[in-house]
């Protein structure tokens, strides 16, 4: 097979601040996998968590390494493609966008969408949410009201751990509440930014204002002070940079409710699908989010949605030249195409 991968740059129509920082645009690669006659797309995105820094320039090395150690193999030989990466230590971004144009070739030669060959429904349970950035309270007010010129959505994600302590996170989500309609549903993201105490009183402080759950309260990777926010906590507790591969989960035993899969941060859609059986082994509930992807690698994840409780997914909705198109709004839910492959085109 053939490998070919070209760079693009997105720019977001509104600006997402989180508790380390701000961004306001990314930029990814396109991976193309090319074999008897036929192309498969996926993408590879930059990203930074603690631990893992996965920049453009760094991917273009990245990319050429797995170029190189997988050229000799047939888009058949998906598994054996994505063991040569993982044992090279390809980065996880890289490892991703290639898993997912090789699903998308293969969806393409048997002619039927991904989704559909999994046995899956065109779209999760749960309507999907969008994300409400660290901003001013009415800052966030008027952020609502632009979701809502994109579409009807009935679930929002608020980022907290804003750099003046939880008394701003909780001036910020009083106002947004004032604009939301009272059929939304709530959940509170705060990336690592809170201490234990602060993740405990805001559990209380939320759980009296309807919210679903807390995401990663906690600095990633230490698992004992998630594990007493989880004791303690008025609300499920969900693991985001803490859960990066399904050979972390059972670790997070009794440390979490739940787990956050992203395809950049696993490796794709392979590692994604055993994520999500490894968690439900173990009883915790499932997530999908996104970072900065275009319509293409979110349309990759919306593939498995059916198999998971939340969606956040919309990264793509955010931006100002997504270069592709891929799934449909409908009612608040991220709706598969019915094209074969991830039913992606290029806009």
């Amino acid at each position: 097979m053939k490998i070919h991968f070209r760079g693009f740059e997105v720019r977001k129509r509104v600006a997402l601040t989180i508790s380390r920082g701000m961004q306001a645009g990314s930029r990814n690669w396109e991976v193309e996998i090319e074999d008897q006659g036929v192309s498969g797309f996926g993408e590879s995105a930059e990203f930074s968590i603690p631990g893992s820094v996965q920049d453009y320039d760094y991917l273009a090395g990245e990319l050429e390494r797995a170029a190189a150690l997988i050229s000799s193999c047939s888009a058949w030989d998906r598994q054996e493609a994505l063991s040569r990466l993982q044992a090279h230590s390809v980065a996880s971004s890289v490892r991703a966008g290639i898993d997912m144009a090789l699903w998308d070739w293969c969806g393409k030669v048997c002619r039927a969408p991904i989704w559909k060959m999994m046995g899956l429904a065109d779209r999760a349970s749960v309507p999907m949410s969008v994300t409400i950035g660290i901003q001013s309270p009415a800052s966030a007010k008027e952020r609502w009201r632009k979701w809502c010129e994109v579409g009807d959505f009935r679930a929002v994600k608020v980022k907290m751990g804003a750099s003046g302590g939880i008394a701003q996170d909780q001036a910020m989500f009083e106002a947004l509440v004032e604009e939301l309609p009272a059929e939304v549903s709530k959940s509170v993201d705060a990336n690592g930014g809170w201490t234990v105490e602060e993740a405990i009183e805001m559990s209380r402080w939320l759980s009296e204002r309807g919210v679903d759950h807390i995401e990663q309260p906690t600095v990633p990777g230490d698992h004992e002070a998630l594990a007493r926010v989880h004791r303690e906590s008025c609300l499920p507790i969900m693991a985001d940079e803490s859960c990066r591969t399904s050979m972390d989960i059972p670790g997070l035993v009794g440390c979490c409710s739940g787990i956050n899969i992203k395809l950049l941060k696993c490796g794709g859609l392979s590692e994604a699908i055993r994520m999500v059986y490894t968690a439900r082994s173990h009883g915790l509930r499932v997530m999908l989010g996104c970072y900065s992807q275009s319509s293409l690698g979110n349309a990759a994840a919306n593939q498995i949605s059916a198999l998971v409780d939340y969606v956040d997914l919309d990264s793509h909705l955010n931006l100002l030249d997504d270069p592709y198109s891929g799934c449909r709004l409908e009612g608040g839910y991220l709706v598969n195409s019915g094209s074969p492959g991830l039913g992606v085109t290029h806009a």
